[in-house]
């Protein structure tokens, strides 16, 4: 195999919000778009990288989005000791080409979503609002949330209720609460005067 055409792998972390999070980044295009894996049995099913992570005894969940992965770890760690290991084996594991994700995972996760109510039908007028609200979730608030190593979904709208379901570094930060109702809430409340609040649900 000639290994002169093949680009050495780079890998960074990068802090995010939640302190229990951390975001290991290459120059690598991963997966496009998000595979979140809060328990080892989904990891097993659909992530060889993911199944592979859980062997860690620290790892609790991993969340794969475009060229990151995003790693919580328990609470009784330190990113001191374990920081460095994880880089090791996630760049050995990407130089490697090993698989990330196996096929058909992305149809399977929209089925999952289709079942939780994220497809559910809205008509007429509801149906335009809920436009506009994923349109804007998905144009203002995705992007800075990505960046923080995690990612936000539109899940329902009911009487001026926004549901979000929250995953990667977002679920369970302390700090995401704030952001949601501070930076999203007022956003949103702002540009479409329907809505009276918005409310998160862990992905």
């Amino acid at each position: 195999m000639d290994t002169a055409t093949k680009s050495p792998v780079m890998l960074y972390t990068e802090q995010t919000p939640n302190p229990e999070s951390l975001k290991f980044v290459t120059n690598k295009m991963l997966y496009k778009g998000t595979a979140d894996f809060r328990e080892e049995t989904l990891a097993k099913e659909w992530s060889p990288l993911g199944s592979e992570l859980f062997d860690f005894p620290y790892v609790k969940g991993v969340y794969v989005c475009n060229n990151f992965v995003t790693i919580s770890k328990e609470f009784n760690y330190s990113w001191d000791d374990i920081m460095l290991p994880l880089k090791q084996f996630i760049k050995e594991y990407v130089e490697a080409d090993k698989v990330i994700l196996t096929e058909g995972f992305s149809e399977a996760m929209a089925k999952i979503e289709e079942e939780r109510g994220v497809a559910y039908e809205y008509t007429g007028e509801q149906a335009e609002l809920v436009k506009k609200i994923k349109e804007l979730i998905d144009t203002y608030v995705k992007p800075a949330v990505e960046m923080d190593g995690g990612n936000i979904e539109f899940k329902s709208f009911d009487e001026g209720t926004v549901t979000v379901i929250l995953q990667g570094s977002c679920s369970g930060c302390p700090s995401s609460s704030v952001t949601l109702k501070a930076g999203i809430e007022g956003m949103l409340k702002r540009m479409v005067p329907e809505v009276q609040e918005v409310v998160a649900e862990m992905g």
